[in-house]
């Protein structure tokens, strides 16, 4: 039986004929096609059908030139970029995830691995710069960070300095895929909130306010319990004005979540999926104690265990999302096959949410996801990745031959370095 699986703007065609158009994630099976939608056009079965795309492929966002200047192990090192896909091959330790944060770092202002700024700036060397020319629709936008010591970080955009660093969060969509990405899966719950945050930081700047807002208060509010503790005091006048300050922004930050995991879950479920070879099925439910009483309630009913404990207890700040494959929670069930499926899915299902949502396709990093799949798996990624619609992409690998043979076989265009030593060198191959 043959499968045909329409992804987001395209449509079936029967004899020539476009019967309809899907703007979501499907997958038919020849059968149900002719007998639900050929039937009742009168078609004969013998008749042929053909997928065909109604939006041609369209990179409205690239970075067309990166240039590291003692960050990390590189020294100094202009990168050309292809709008398509870029490879970078090389041993571990030789710099090829380095260049992947530095492409991030200048979508997102901090480096993805959370190390502190001072610690990018290369051995030896007081300060580093980033400079990443973008191609945005018919603009070019050029990109600055500078981080030296003794000194305050500057993002320019166009030469002229951010006066917040926020502002600059969802200019350049981005979304990365690594290998220590299980955390989302394996580890606390602050994970899976930075996962969310990150997604939704990206699209709506009220979002990223109103979280900047509520981490500054929460952090106002736990200090004063500690104060009050280490003074043998208690203060709850203090505490309600923290409680009342907290409550806008958790409120929207609280809709926003929910309307998220909704809108979510289907695509997600979807791309598992597919991904998975249409094996097994995934749920994501969102956690919340807003989702039981107001803020304003749990505050107040917690403040006495707020007072012992020093901290607060109820909030935003405790939401968490439950994973399940089968019904089963992933976290405790699922194999490190299963696992690895379930987190690319959930990456791609965020470039999808935040390629729609935006209008544009956002930048898609992917670091050494290629461990330990076999050939066949690698090629049905890329495969994925080419015919999805991914605008453009970055791959690093170990296996300088892996790639390049498979990207060759699926006749796209790419460009390939070699990765020694902070150094980059097109590769001939």
């Amino acid at each position: 039986m043959r499968l045909f699986i329409c992804r987001r703007d395209q449509s079936i065609e029967f004899a020539g004929e476009a019967l309809f158009e899907f703007h979501t994630w499907k997958v038919w099976d020849e059968k149900k096609l002719k007998s639900r939608k050929f039937k009742t056009l009168g078609r004969s079965p013998e008749q042929k059908v053909s997928i065909t795309s109604t939006t041609k492929r369209k990179f409205i966002l690239h970075i067309r030139r990166l240039i590291l200047t003692n960050f990390k192990n590189y020294e100094k090192q202009v990168i050309d970029c292809s709008p398509t896909i870029n490879g970078y091959v090389g041993l571990n330790g030789m710099g090829k995830t380095n260049l992947l944060d530095a492409i991030y770092y200048l979508c997102m202002g901090r480096s993805y691995f959370r190390f502190t700024d001072l610690n990018l700036v290369r051995h030896g060397e007081d300060f580093f710069r980033l400079e990443g020319l973008f191609d945005i629709e018919d603009r070019t936008e050029k990109i600055v960070a500078k981080v030296g010591k003794g000194r305050k970080k500057v993002l320019e955009r166009g030469d002229v300095p951010y006066q917040r660093l926020s502002e600059h969060i969802g200019l350049l969509p981005i979304v990365i895929i690594t290998p220590d990405d299980t955390s989302i899966v394996n580890e606390g719950s602050e994970e899976r909130r930075r996962f969310v945050d990150n997604t939704l930081s990206q699209l709506d700047s009220a979002y990223l306010r109103h979280l900047i807002t509520y981490n500054k208060v929460l952090k106002q509010r736990n200090s004063a319990l500690k104060q009050m503790a280490a003074e043998h005091r208690y203060v709850p006048d203090l505490l309600a004005v923290y409680d009342e300050q907290l409550l806008a922004p958790a409120a929207y930050i609280h809709a926003q979540r929910k309307t998220f995991t909704i809108d979510f879950e289907p695509e997600l479920r979807r791309l598992h999926f597919l991904i998975s070879g249409e094996k097994e099925q995934v749920a994501c439910q969102y956690k919340s104690l807003l989702l039981e009483a107001e803020l304003s309630t749990l505050l107040q009913q917690r403040r006495e265990k707020d007072r012992i404990l020093q901290r607060t207890t109820a909030g935003i700040h405790r939401d968490d999302w439950i994973f399940e494959i089968e019904q089963q929670p992933l976290k405790r069930f699922a194999s490190q096959g299963q696992l690895k499926s379930f987190v690319l899915a959930l990456k791609l299902t965020q470039y999808n949410w935040l390629k729609n949502e935006k209008k544009s396709s956002p930048l898609l990093l992917l670091d050494d996801i290629f461990d330990k799949l076999d050939h066949q798996r690698v090629q049905h990624l890329l495969e994925l990745l080419i015919q999805g619609e991914y605008g453009q992409v970055f791959i690093t690998d170990t296996a300088q031959d892996r790639l390049s043979k498979i990207l060759s076989n699926l006749k796209t265009e790419y460009l390939q370095f070699v990765i020694f030593n902070g150094t980059a060198e097109p590769s001939s191959s």
